[in-house]
C-alpha cells in the first residue's frame, strides 16, 4: 500500500489567497468579444450594461497573473473549502491497473458541484455593486443551485432560467433553488420577447442552455439593479474556478503526486479551466509538461467537431460575439441527461489552447459514460454527476490501457460534483432505455451555415 493516504486533505493555511489567471502566461491571447452590432472588440462600459464592473474588469484583464481573492469570499470558501484530493484505490484495484488514479472532489458543498465557486464570487460582486439582483441560466442545475446559495447568502434576487428539459428531467434540483429563495422558469418561456420567438420558430423544442442564456440576459438588461451573471464559458468564470486547480497543485507538491495525464469533462469550460489552470501554466511557461484531456458528449462535440470561429454565445443572437469552439448558436443539443454539458461553445481561453495544440479532446456517448458512472460509484462509493462521469470513463480508459502496456502512469482528473439529483438518469441507464445520439454532418452543416460573418477574422 502506497504511503499516500485516500484523501488529502489540506487545511485553511492552504485555501488559495490569489486566483491564477492563465491568460498572463498565454502566447496566443483569447480574441476579445464583439459587440455583434460593430464588429469591434467590447468595451468596459459596453459590458458594464450586462456585467458586473468588477467582473468586467477581470473578464478583460489578458496580463494580470494572480489577482486577489477578497476576504468576504474567502471566508465563504472556508465553510467547504479546501475540497479533498482522492487516490482511488478502490478503483485502481477494480481495474487491476497499474496506474495510479486520484480525483479532485468538488461535491462536498450543499450545491453538490464546483459550480459555488463563482457564484460566491460573482454574487459578492453584485451585492458590493449596490444592485437589486441576479439573472442567469442553468442546464442541469447546477449553477443555478450554488447561484441562488449565493444570492441568499448575499439578500440578492435571484432569477434563474433552467433548460426545459433539465426543469422536467430534474424537479428535486428546482426545489432546491427555490428554497434558497430563487424563482426558477423552464427555458424558453413565454417571459421574455426572445423566449417567445424561439418557441414560435422550434414549437415544442426542449431548450438549450442557449436559449436559457438569451431570456436570463433579456431580464437583466430590461431591468434597472440586475446584472446578467454566467456559471462558465467567460474568462472570469475560469478565473475563479482556478482555486480548484490551485488546491490539487499545492496537494500534489506535499505528497510529490506528479500527474502525467489530466482529464476533465467539458461543457463551457468553467470545471475544465479550472482544474488546469496551474498546470497548464507550468505548461506554457515552459516548466513542464502535462497530457491534458477534454471530454465532451458525442451528443454536443464542440471541440472534436465544432469549428473555431467568431459566433453568439446564446440562440437569441442579444449577446456578444465570442471566438470559440462551436456548433452554431442555433444547434439545439439532444435532450441527453449530461444537462451541464449543452452548451453550443466553448470558454475562448480552452478554445485558443485547444487550437495552439496545449491540449486535446475527445467525445463520449452516454450510455458508456452512465457505465462507467456505476462502475465507480460501486469502487469508490460516490455517485457520480453524469457530468462527471465523462472524465471517468477517459480516465477509466487510460487506466486500462495502463493495464495493456504495463506502463504506471498517474492520472488525475475532475470529480465536478454528485448525482444524486440525477437518479432519473440513472434509472434510464439501469432500465435499459437510455440511447445514444450523435448529430449528423448535414445535422452540423445547417448550424455551421448560421454563423455570423465578422469581417476581418
Amino acid at each position: 500500500m502506497s504511503d499516500i493516504p485516500y484523501k488529502i486533505y489540506l487545511d485553511e493555511s492552504d485555501l488559495p489567497t490569489e486566483w491564477y489567471n492563465v491568460r498572463a502566461d498565454m502566447k496566443n491571447k483569447p480574441a476579445p468579444l464583439l459587440n455583434p452590432g460593430t464588429g469591434k472588440p467590447l468595451t468596459a462600459e459596453e459590458m458594464g450594461g450586462i456585467f458586473c464592473e468588477d467582473l468586467v474588469a477581470q473578464e478583460l484583464d489578458d496580463d494580470t497573473a494572480y489577482i486577489p481573492i477578497p476576504a468576504e469570499i474567502r471566508e465563504y470558501y472556508k465553510t467547504y473549502r479546501p475540497s479533498p484530493l482522492v487516490r482511488a484505490y478502490n478503483l485502481e484495484k477494480r481495474l487491476g491497473t497499474p496506474a495510479k488514479i486520484y480525483y479532485k472532489f468538488e461535491g462536498n458543498n450543499t450545491s453538490g458541484s464546483h459550480k459555488l465557486n463563482s457564484a460566491i464570487a460573482q454574487a459578492y460582486y453584485a451585492k458590493k455593486q449596490g444592485l437589486k439582483g441576479v439573472t442567469t441560466e442553468t442546464g442541469a442545475g447546477q449553477w443555478g443551485t450554488a447561484l441562488s446559495m449565493a444570492c441568499a447568502y448575499f439578500d440578492l434576487d435571484c432569477k434563474v432560467y433552467m433548460v426545459k428539459v433539465s426543469y422536467e428531467q430534474k424537479p428535486f434540483r428546482r426545489e432546491v433553488m427555490r428554497t434558497y429563495g430563487a424563482s426558477v422558469t423552464p427555458s424558453p418561456s413565454m417571459e421574455t420577447e426572445v423566449g417567445r420567438k424561439i418557441l414560435a420558430e422550434h414549437p415544442g423544442t426542449t431548450g438549450s442552455l442557449g436559449c436559457a442564456i438569451s431570456e436570463a440576459v433579456e431580464v437583466a438588461v430590461t431591468n434597472p439593479g440586475y446584472r446578467y451573471v454566467l456559471g462558465s464559458v467567460l474568462n472570469q468564470v475560469l478565473l475563479h474556478q482556478s482555486v480548484v486547480g490551485l488546491e490539487t497543485k499545492t496537494a500534489c507538491d506535499k505528497y510529490g503526486i506528479v500527474p502525467d495525464i489530466i482529464i476533465g469533462c467539458a461543457g463551457g469550460g468553467s470545471n475544465l479551466g479550472g482544474l488546469i489552470a496551474p498546470f497548464m501554466g507550468e505548461k506554457l511557461r515552459g516548466e513542464r509538461d502535462y497530457r491534458i484531456v477534454a471530454v465532451e458528449p458525442a451528443s454536443c462535440p464542440s471541440f472534436t467537431r465544432g469549428k473555431f470561429a467568431f459566433d453568439f454565445c446564446d440562440t437569441g443572437k442579444i449577446c456578444p460575439l465570442a471566438k470559440m469552439y462551436t456548433l452554431g448558436s442555433g444547434f439545439i443539443p439532444s435532450p441527453n441527461h449530461a444537462g451541464g454539458l449543452r452548451f453550443h461553445g466553448m470558454s475562448p481561453i480552452l478554445s485558443q489552447l485547444y487550437h495552439d495544440g496545449l491540449m486535446e479532446a475527445t467525445a463520449v456517448e452516454q450510455t458508456a459514460v452512465f457505465q462507467a458512472a456505476e462502475e465507480f460509484a460501486r469502487a469508490e462509493g460516490i455517485l457520480p454527476a453524469p457530468e462527471s462521469s465523462h472524465a471517468i470513463k477517459v480516465a477509466m480508459d487510460e487506466a486500462l490501457h495502463c493495464k495493456e502496456t504495463g506502463e504506471e502512469k498517474t492520472i488525475l482528473f475532475g470529480l465536478t460534483g454528485t448525482g444524486y439529483f440525477d437518479l432519473v438518469a440513472y434509472q434510464s441507464f439501469n432500465d435499459g432505455t437510455m440511447t445514444d445520439s450523435i448529430p449528423t454532418d448535414e445535422d452540423l452543416e445547417k448550424s455551421f451555415a448560421t454563423l455570423p460573418v465578422v469581417p476581418g477574422t
